[in-house]
């Protein structure tokens, strides 16, 4: 089952499509569609830079993670991320089994940075890659937009950098998409820590570690107990960033019988 509590047959898609903007202006577009069934789940996004963005320096990328639903909880196997900037391309690609990245790699291989903090065997246990942490499994069977979803810390693993998202309740709201999905949302603050795999002394790295106005706003994937992102807010020195939806449609799926 999906969820502790939740009905076997609980699946699910979601469609969404998100505007990405700075300080009010539009910087990007993008996709995400999500595959929830019994057992298993899967994941694909892409996206790029519009507008001044594009004329300056603009980039693409997509990614896609799949993985297996165990006892309640997501377990990713495989996760691909290629972003491409002008004629350069960069891919990622992580196999994990039991929570444990098994291998991961980074074509073209980046050169050695040495001042960047290593990333142990042990910073590659118990972690999730950085599209299932987007996504948050609420258990039991009472309110799925609840104080309670918020209560969790994501150890993520992204190919190069291991850090932790911990979220923490801020307040209810209520979102409209332009198609699909309008009422409540979740609203989670979030905090970065940085773990191992990156410079310390990084001014960005310095400064997102520091905020503490970073929020995730977060909407149900129709059929599951599986709450997707609809907003993400976070300060940066020439404005606001934030990634919103104006598609947000999901389904409830009807299991499959013999």
């Amino acid at each position: 089952m999906l969820m502790a509590g939740a009905p076997a047959h609980a699946q699910g898609r979601l469609e969404a499509k998100y505007q990405a903007s700075l300080a009010g202006l539009p910087i990007g577009k993008g996709a995400w569609i999500v595959d929830i069934s019994d057992d298993q789940y899967s994941a694909a996004v892409s996206g790029g830079t519009t507008g001044l963005m594009k004329s300056i320096g603009g980039g693409n990328g997509t990614g896609t993670t799949q993985g297996r639903i165990v006892s309640g909880q997501f377990s990713p196997l495989n996760y691909v991320s290629t972003v491409n900037y002008g004629k350069k391309a960069e891919v990622i690609r992580i196999a994990l089994a039991g929570g444990n990245v098994k291998d991961s790699a980074i074509e073209p291989e980046p050169p050695v940075t040495p001042d960047r903090i290593p990333v142990t065997d042990a910073h590659r246990r118990n972690v999730l890659d950085p599209m299932t942490g987007a996504l948050l499994r609420v258990a039991g069977t009472g309110d799925l937009l609840s104080p309670d979803a918020c209560r969790k810390t994501m150890p993520v693993f992204d190919g190069r950098m291991r850090y932790d998202l911990r979220l923490d309740f801020k307040r209810m709201d209520k979102v409209k998409a332009e198609k699909g999905y309008q009422g409540p949302v979740v609203v989670c603050s979030v905090y970065f820590t940085p773990i191992a795999g990156y410079v310390p002394d990084r001014v960005s790295i310095k400064y997102v570690a520091a905020q503490r106005d970073m929020e995730i706003w977060f909407a149900p994937i129709a059929g599951t107990r599986v709450l997707a992102p609809f907003r993400i807010a976070i300060p940066t020195p020439l404005g606001t960033g934030m990634i919103e939806a104006t598609e947000f449609v999901s389904v409830q799926k009807t299991a499959k019988t013999n």
